[in-house]
């Protein structure tokens, strides 16, 4: 087919969109209530309520976990996506001090 194809203006057409990719598609007959493009809360929209501070766990992290946590935020902040394989590597540059560790992350924060 070289030309453009035009959709058919009718709820059937509608209803063949994909919901996560076409959000404002009509799903059962009624528009689905999306948040606007610029973030702002419209009518009707109900907002969650902030968490309470005593509903935390005081439970602290082990420094590996925090250490995983950290690096996955830096390699994330730094758009690098780890691979599969890359998990092993990650575990054990966690095993490593946190003098190591900072200046790990700081070398990922620079590399952007």
């Amino acid at each position: 087919m070289t030309g453009v194809q035009a959709f058919t203006t009718g709820t059937a057409a509608l209803l063949d969109l994909d919901p996560y990719r076409f959000p404002a598609a009509l799903i059962d007959d009624a528009p689905e209530r999306t948040p606007s493009v610029c973030g702002r809360v419209e009518p009707g929209d109900r907002l969650l309520p902030a968490p309470e501070p005593a509903s935390r766990l005081t439970t602290p992290l082990e420094p590996t976990d925090r250490r995983r946590l950290e690096l996955h935020a830096a390699l994330t902040a730094a758009g690098i996506a780890p691979l599969p394989g890359d998990l092993d590597a990650i575990e054990a540059l966690c095993q490593l001090t946190d003098t190591t560790h900072i200046a790990l992350r700081r070398w990922i924060n620079r590399a952007v």
